[in-house]
């Protein structure tokens, strides 16, 4: 092999390397669960048992209580994950969480509704005529979990698809 090949697959092999490798010293502490409050209007993430991050979040329209059906505007409480997500024109970066659960569709199978779906953790809108600040301490969402979009961006940054959520009222 000539020198600048030799150079040219040095370079590859670092940079796959350091693709590899940053992410990993980025976060060294597994993530294990997001604790979301909602009386205390609060997400935690938690490595190890500990508290590492913490934020203010903003809620359904109807905070009060488990969401029982679509259109009820309320955040659900229980058991979840997270199980994908993607950069979403109308709340800048979304992490889906996996609700209805088991639970959840049985109990709207016994009262005859659809539970809804959708829930996601996101960001707030970027919209001119309602700036980022007119969304602080308000609860505007129709059953997801908001954070201003700083927040957000660590938060997914932080956070991997498979982590447990847990939602307690």
């Amino acid at each position: 092999m000539t020198a600048p090949t030799l150079r040219y697959l040095r370079a590859a092999l670092i940079g796959v390397l350091l693709s590899i490798c940053l992410p990993l010293a980025a976060n060294p502490e597994p993530i294990d669960k997001v604790l979301i409050l909602k009386h205390e209007r609060q997400l935690q993430v938690i490595s190890q048992g500990t508290v590492i991050r913490q934020y203010r979040v903003s809620l359904g329209k109807q905070p009060e209580g488990h969401k029982q059906q679509l259109g009820d505007q309320r955040t659900p409480e229980g058991l979840y994950t997270i199980d994908w997500r993607h950069h979403s024109a109308q709340f800048n970066l979304s992490m889906h969480i996996d609700y209805p659960n088991l639970k959840d569709r049985a109990t709207a199978f016994e009262n005859g509704v659809d539970p809804g779906g959708m829930i996601m953790i996101h960001g707030t809108p970027i919209d001119e005529d309602y700036p980022e600040w007119f969304f602080h301490g308000l609860d505007w969402t129709d059953g997801c979990i908001a954070l201003p979009n700083a927040d957000m961006q660590e938060l997914w940054d932080l956070v991997p698809n498979g982590t447990l959520v847990e939602i307690r009222p």
